[in-house]
């Protein structure tokens, strides 16, 4: 359980905001439990606003911390990590894309125990994505805490760290593929006459309402799509414009870059 524990957040940028807010909302830990340090000022007097504890630098943070979650950006972990190489005791969560858990491992005086995470966007609003991968020393005890924190902002999957170059394609970027196509359906809503604010209404909850089903059902996605196709209607005409215009390929081709791209940066 996190509720007696010290969680410190290294980097109060958008996504540690989002973690520390939902855990406070959630109850699952007290606001006067979170600890929090960034360079920028007044990212920390957001974290202020909500009860949390600002402190000096990492390693004030490292030093107090039961669990500390490194929310830097990957060219910023370096630095960091130096900073705090003394502190073994807390549990390490990493955001960051393409810093391993071996990365991590290898700045500290001691084994230490870290747990990599890659969490999404919508996690902002409580509707991320993220997924967990450990190996020892951290424990499966570990990987737990580490599930119950990101519970608080969405849904959890757990998976070997071999797949998370992958899981940044599928997840952890697919947002803004999502939001070109939502964008893409109002301008042609709009084409056809459909007020621009009632477009992008319509469009997003769309979006959001077919995801869903696919999550509550268990149905297959292909099989969603044969229920809404009538023979010789209106949506089979459409399905098979994306078809010709290469809409599965394009996303495909994407999603491969993005891995790729992904295995490029891995430390």
């Amino acid at each position: 359980m996190i509720a007696d524990k010290k969680i410190g957040f290294i980097g109060a940028g958008n996504m540690g905001s989002a973690v520390a807010k939902g855990l406070i909302a959630s109850g699952a830990v007290a606001a006067g439990n979170i600890l929090v340090t960034d360079l920028d000022v007044r990212k920390t007097s957001e974290f202020e606003k909500i009860g949390a504890e600002v402190r000096a630098n990492a390693a004030a943070v490292a030093a107090e911390a039961d669990i500390v979650i490194l929310a830097v950006k990957p060219d910023a972990f370096a630095g960091v990590l130096r900073g705090i190489a003394h502190a073994a005791r807390p549990l390490y969560i990493s955001i960051a894309a393409g810093i391993t858990i071996d990365y991590v491992k290898g700045f500290f005086e001691q084994d230490v125990r870290v747990v990599r995470v890659m969490p999404n966007t919508p996690a902002l609003i409580g509707e991320g994505v993220t997924v967990v991968s450990s190996k020892a020393p951290a424990t499966e005890a570990d990987e737990k805490t580490a599930c119950e924190i990101f519970e608080c902002v969405g849904m959890v999957e757990r998976m070997d760290e071999r797949y998370l170059n992958a899981v940044g394609s599928v997840s952890g970027s697919s947002p803004a593929y999502v939001y070109i196509m939502i964008e893409a359906m109002a301008d042609a809503a709009v084409a056809d006459g459909i007020p621009r604010d009632a477009a992008y209404r319509l469009a997003a909850q769309a979006v959001a309402g077919s995801a869903r089903m696919v999550l509550e059902t268990g149905c297959h996605p292909g099989d969603l799509k044969d229920k809404v196709c009538s023979p010789g209607g209106t949506t089979i005409r459409a399905v098979a414009a994306l078809e010709r215009a290469g809409f599965r390929s394009a996303l495909i081709d994407a999603m491969r870059v993005c891995t790729e791209r992904s295995n490029e940066i891995t430390r």
